[in-house]
């Protein structure tokens, strides 16, 4: 008898094997038309797929992330059945389902340009009406060998898997395709789709293989949801940090230092006023500030464990003919600082925060922009503490963290990442933990997700998905729970007894790198920032040379009441001031003229278009100090 036990809590009994789709079926006939799959116990089945075993079962559709999935999975060999139609000598490397989308890596001798991919763009479409079903067959290894043996690609993933395992293959139509699956039932429900791009990719991401070419594309069960992804596509790209950037003068990146990013004043006024903020509301909660070299000696590096799980990202350098190493993390650092002094158990939590400006390697088709960089700064704090107290200092961490990203208007999710593979420690310190992460969580009543196996190698954390403005996310913040390093560097304090005990560390990046942080912030405001972070808070628009005089008094005045303030001394049509303010996305627009003048009064335009008449000074002046310091978003 096999026992499914469904999100409800509710209990199906079964004899013998049966199809996803028929246990669906079961459940409600609508809800098998409008599903794509289930999961069974972690693992994402096909409708097609067979359960032999009881477990937890969930129904998903297009809508859940395993829905899409294996919609977008489905859409990769689509892709793939259309190219072979198309280009008979292609042979195909991989197709996976990704974040958004899919893609196929593909070898074909002709170059992939816009046109190509409107033409296998059709040729899906043609297969769609023709809606062909997914068959699964399970083959032997000799027999999947045989069956691909002019292709290079397959061949090498079937010599390497393991022995035992079973290899299958799915057609559709005349296409086959060696895969675990799952996929959908038919294609006829892939109504929409759109190949946004090509690009060149090494076959399994080495660059002594050869390169192939790498088709992505985005696919959805109805035209409207496509249109509606375009739109957001389009939307990203009028965001696109870097083209904003350069309009407002904030950064650059030069061809002298690629990955090293160029900050200009106006973004350095930005970056000071995210530190200046981040670091008083540290301060206020019994942080101190510490500051670390970016060089330190390579022993350090091994003690720490980064030598054996994180060198092939970091920098190298020799002084006095010792190997020394640029850091790629603050923590080492940090432990020195703790080591400085000896501690007892009523020191603690021992709370240290650093700007810390780290250096790791990425390979140069990585870069991109403010948010893949080889040197960036991170708001790194690392907290020690005692194991009484890892539940209420995670806790606190929690809600610091709540109240930076509301600070900028930002909903977020919750990830759990548990213990990777390549990691050190026990199964006991892991677990421990773990759990403690959990129940902090669970104390807040907050929502997560357990991303297994995405933990660092020292220890499971707390991940935080930013929701921007269009509806991206971006995982920034970080809350890692560490027994390995206090042991691997015997740190001590002294308990309550007289004994040496061993403090727990926990690592806290909630911005996670200054750079990337503010690229979000360039793209989830569009360059409109909150006039708190504006570089120009305040633009003085005299309407003539007759009111001048008048405008130069405005301005020092705004200037002393600590607003960062513009004066357009251009002879230019008022027109054209206002205009030029707008593009540069300046908050407020103080328009001087003649009666202004006569009245010592203001005329203030908001970057909205609101207009107001007749504004004291000082009642300006009080007005944006007040939004200033109450960090008001918009």
């Amino acid at each position: 008898m096999m026992k499914l036990t469904l999100p409800d809590g509710s209990v199906r009994e079964y004899e013998g094997e049966k199809s996803v789709k028929e246990l669906i079926s079961d459940i409600s006939t609508g809800l098998e038309r409008a599903s794509v799959g289930a999961v069974v116990d972690g693992k994402i089945l096909g409708k097609h797929d067979t359960v032999t075993e009881g477990g937890n079962f969930r129904v998903v559709k297009f809508e859940d992330d395993e829905g899409k999935q294996i919609f977008w999975h489905s859409s990769a060999h689509l892709l793939a059945a259309a190219v072979q139609r198309l280009y008979p000598d292609a042979k195909f490397a991989i197709g996976p389902a990704i974040e958004n989308g899919f893609y196929y890596d593909i070898d074909l001798d002709e170059q992939l340009n816009p046109e190509d991919l409107e033409a296998i763009q059709d040729e899906m479409q043609k297969i769609v009406k023709e809606n062909p079903v997914f068959q699964k067959e399970v083959l032997s290894r000799e027999e999947a060998a045989k069956l691909f043996k002019d292709d290079p690609y397959k061949s090498e993933l079937i010599q390497e898997l393991p022995e035992g395992e079973e290899i299958s293959i799915y057609r559709l139509g005349e296409y086959v395709d060696l895969c675990r699956g799952p996929h959908l039932e038919e294609v006829k429900s892939i109504k929409a789709v759109k190949l946004t791009s090509v690009a060149g990719a090494y076959w399994r991401g080495d660059e002594n293989n050869k390169m192939l070419q790498r088709i992505y594309g985005i696919s959805f069960e109805k035209k409207k949801d496509l249109d509606e992804y375009l739109e957001r596509l389009e939307e990203a790209k009028r965001r696109d940090h870097r083209k904003i950037g350069k309009e407002l003068d904030l950064y650059s990146f030069r061809e002298e230092g690629p990955g090293f990013p160029f900050f200009h004043p106006k973004g350095m006024i930005i970056r000071n006023e995210l530190e200046r903020y981040w670091r008083d509301l540290q301060l206020e909660r019994g942080y101190g500030e510490i500051k670390t070299p970016i060089i330190l000696n390579e022993d350090l590096w091994h003690r720490s464990g980064h030598w054996d799980h994180y060198r092939d990202n970091m920098y190298f350098t020799k002084i006095d003919g010792e190997d020394y190493a640029i850091k790629p993390m603050n923590c080492p650092g940090s432990i020195l600082v703790y080591e400085a002094d000896m501690h007892s158990y009523r020191d603690f939590p021992i709370k240290l925060m650093e700007f810390g400006q780290v250096h790791r390697h990425e390979l140069s088709g990585a870069l991109h922009g403010l948010f893949r960089v080889r040197t960036f700064t991170q708001d790194d704090a690392h907290v020690f503490m005692l194991p009484s107290q890892i539940q209420e200092e995670v806790g606190k961490l929690i809600e610091l963290a709540d109240e930076l990203y509301k600070t900028f208007g930002f909903d977020y999710s919750v990830e759990l990442s548990t213990r990777p593979e390549d990691s050190m420690g026990s199964d006991e310190q892991w677990n421990t933990a773990i759990e403690a992460l959990r129940k902090a969580l669970e104390d807040k009543k907050m929502a997560y997700e357990i991303n297994e196996g995405d933990g660092a190698f020292y220890g499971p954390k707390i991940d935080f998905h930013l929701k921007d403005a269009i509806g991206r996310t971006w995982q920034c913040g970080t809350i890692q729970l560490d027994f390995q390093m206090p042991e691997r560097f015997e740190l001590t304090y002294v308990d309550e007894d007289g004994e040496k005990k061993q403090p727990v560390m926990s690592h806290r990046a909630l911005m996670g790198s200054m750079e990337r942080f503010m690229g979000i912030l360039v793209e989830h405001y569009a360059g409109k920032f909150p006039l708190w972070l504006a570089p120009v808070q305040v633009a003085v628009l005299p309407i003539s040379e007759k009111s001048q005089d008048y405008s130069e008094e405005v301005y020092r005045a705004l200037e002393a009441a600590g607003i960062r303030v513009e004066l357009d001394r251009r002879n230019e049509k008022i027109g054209k001031k206002i205009r030029d303010a707008r593009i540069n996305r300046i908050n407020y627009m103080v328009i001087v003229g003649e009666k202004e003048q006569a009245d010592k009064t203001l005329s203030v335009r908001a970057r909205d278009g609101e207009e107001t008449a007749g504004v004291k000074m000082e009642d300006l002046i009080a007005s944006l100090q007040k939004e200033i310091k109450e960090h008001v978003i918009g």
